[in-house]
């Protein structure tokens, strides 16, 4: 197995710069596993293929506004830093721009000095910076929320109207530097429909990095260090999966998020998916063997990615490739707001 094996060429002018509207108007490709069979729907129509007693699993964290732009104190030359992930109190691990002269020791002023961040550390395998954060009053979360900006991919040229595109329907808690994109595509009436068809709804937490975005720079996957996000699966989840799968319904992972969090929470032992929470590095390849999920919900991911990957080890990778080469043909969206595929 190797990365080109995960290959392909993407028209930019396939890539998706808005998303639909409504959201749940966009396509939807159905891909069945078992007969290699591809049909053309709009994602609305996901109802048609959720049964009585099956469970829709959702990521329900939210992108935070993490870029924040601040000048050098001393210099006054501007500096962009984008928050990765909370290390501790008001530490976070951060991308910077420019960055080869933010050494330690360097302080950079936000807003109309709000807030400073001081530079505690040089991460070398990433090339990130440890930042310790201080507002001058009030909490540091409180003014992140007032001048931060919501980051978007960086295949995303235009800004969009409304942040809360780039949010789910669901989501809560704000931790992410990326959105579940998978999950983009649900409206609540939908939601409401599946619950109404006699489907459940469970959720898990799982921070969304920015390295979902990049490809395997690596000959051999094997070879590619995995990012680590921190993720959750509460009790009731892991009771709602477990009991879905006795009664035979099926276990709809809504993104290749959802089902790096469920994966990570199965156990091999009892065959049952556990409550857990903690740091997830589940690099899922094909040949993994999967305990948690029957159907999964995507988006069309970048060429040679680890969320590429995944799918392909869900559903076979000359099934998946031939579902791209047809997507390409029909014009389908790709990325982050483009089109949907359903693989069951």
């Amino acid at each position: 197995m190797r990365t080109d094996d995960f290959d392909y060429e993407l028209p930019s002018g396939l890539i998706a710069q808005k998303p639909a509207d409504p959201r749940d108007s966009c396509r939807l490709m159905v891909v069945d596993r078992a007969s290699g069979q591809i049909d053309h729907r709009l994602f609305t129509d996901i109802i048609d293929y959720v049964r009585p007693g099956d469970l829709l699993v959702v990521n329900e964290t939210r992108v935070l506004p993490a870029r924040l732009r601040g000048v050098k104190e001393g210099t006054g030359g501007a500096v962009e830093v984008l928050l990765l992930r909370e290390r501790g109190r008001d530490t976070w691990e951060c991308l910077v721009r420019p960055g080869r002269r933010l050494n330690a020791g360097t302080r950079i002023l936000f807003g109309d000095l709000e807030m400073s961040g001081l530079v505690v550390g040089v991460l070398p395998d990433s090339g990130g910076r440890l930042v310790q954060f201080s507002a001058t009053s009030g909490r540091v979360i409180d003014v992140i929320h007032r001048i931060g900006e919501v980051p978007l991919p960086p295949y995303i040229t235009r800004p969009l109207e409304d942040p809360e595109l780039y949010q789910t329907v669901f989501g809560t808690d704000e931790h992410s530097a990326a959105a579940p994109t998978a999950g983009l595509h649900f409206t609540q009436a939908l939601l409401d429909r599946v619950q109404e068809k006699g489907g459940h709804i469970a959720r898990v937490d799982l921070d969304v990095g920015l390295d979902t975005f990049r490809p395997v720079s690596e000959a051999e996957p094997t070879a590619h260090r995995i990012h680590t996000e921190r993720f959750r699966v509460p009790s009731w989840t892991a009771t709602a999966v477990n009991d879905c799968r006795e009664r035979g319904g099926r276990v709809f992972a809504v993104g290749t998020t959802t089902v790096r969090a469920l994966e990570s929470a199965f156990d091999e032992e009892t065959q049952a998916v556990v409550e857990a929470r903690g740091s997830t590095d589940l690099f899922i390849l094909p040949g993994f063997r999967f305990g948690a999920v029957d159907a999964l919900i995507t988006n069309f991911h970048v060429p040679r990615s680890t969320l590429l990957m995944m799918v392909s080890a869900f559903a076979g990778r000359e099934l998946v490739m031939r579902a791209y080469d047809t997507a390409r043909r029909e014009e389908y969206r790709f990325l982050s707001f483009g089109d949907a595929m359903l693989v069951l």
